[in-house]
């Protein structure tokens, strides 16, 4: 028989209150469990004492017989100094999924479409000053110089 040790919920609607039970892996969550080996009251502050309430001798003693915890309490073990709890490492999870780097590339290209066009709008204007500019000056040559 596979033993977990896990937290089964007690309290009232909206007021939770966990006891840290020894059950076997397949007994529902609030159902029938072999031992309690502590408590856990989420709605006191994490600084406090009394938010956790763990045997440690009683949590050891069931570690060897074969009861894995859960990671909530292999969180408190870890604190207690009963398991040690690994840190966890997944540099991927912070990444972007699919559809958004498709959504952003789309987007990218999109602003240097309209960047380019832009671009392309001032040097057009640029062309046209200039064109602009030399008849401006073609004509003012032609009036320097005497008719013959």
């Amino acid at each position: 028989m596979a033993l977990k040790i896990r937290l089964a919920r007690a309290g009232t609607k909206k007021r939770p209150y966990y006891h840290i039970v020894v059950a076997a892996a397949t007994s529902p969550r609030d159902g029938k469990f072999i031992d309690v080996i502590g408590a856990f009251n989420p709605m006191l502050a994490k600084d406090s004492a009394e938010r956790v309430k763990l045997d440690a001798v009683k949590a050891a003693d069931w570690m060897k017989k074969g009861a894995q915890p859960t990671d909530r309490v292999l969180r408190f073990l870890d604190k207690a100094g009963v398991a040690k709890r690994d840190a966890r490492n997944n540099p991927n999870k912070a990444l972007p999924g699919k559809k958004r780097l498709e959504r952003e590339k789309a987007s990218a290209d999109a602003a240097a479409k309209v960047a380019a066009a832009a671009e392309a709008a001032k040097a057009a204007a640029a062309a046209e000053a200039e064109a602009a500019k030399a008849a401006a000056a073609a004509p003012a040559e032609a009036a320097d110089t005497p008719a013959v």
